[in-house]
């Protein structure tokens, strides 16, 4: 079972939207068939998005509570110590510890952030691909994307 680091904004997606292209992603979580990875700054961090009024509104309109949504990643991911920072730099310092864990653990990195896609071949080089979630009609079937 290969390890998985998931960014705040996949999260949202998966816990909060029900977007197409995460319900795979929840299926593997749910049953166990993929290992999610995180820090407790990540935590932290969706903590926070949780509150900003945009978000506020969009978990009231699915009826959901930020402690729900925190329940989640707690009952999913794995925390693990803040990773050393990797030989690859992110443009955008608040992408920096999900490539820094993904890289440390060798873990398939979660994302659709542009700039962390963009750096797809470099942080492959060092064993951890970043990935987009997919759609793929089948939500059994879970799937990833290559970055670019």
């Amino acid at each position: 079972m290969r390890p998985l680091v998931i960014d705040t904004n996949v999260v949202l997606d998966a816990f909060v939207f029900s977007d197409a292209r995460t319900v795979a992603l929840v299926d593997a979580l749910d049953s166990g068939r993929v290992q999610w990875l995180a820090t407790q700054a990540m935590r932290d961090e969706l903590e926070r998005v949780l509150a900003y009024p945009h978000i506020v509104k969009k978990l009231e309109f699915y009826g959901l509570q930020p402690g729900g949504v925190l329940s989640r990643f707690d009952r999913h991911a794995l925390l693990h110590e803040e990773a050393p920072r990797a030989p690859v730099v992110c443009k955008d310092e608040d992408d920096q510890k999900f490539i820094d864990l993904a890289v440390q653990h060798r873990a398939q990195l979660v994302s659709k952030d542009r700039e962390v896609l963009k750096m797809n071949k470099r942080i492959q080089k060092l064993g951890c691909p970043a990935v987009a979630p997919a759609y793929t009609g089948n939500v059994n079937e879970f799937s990833l994307a290559a970055g670019q």
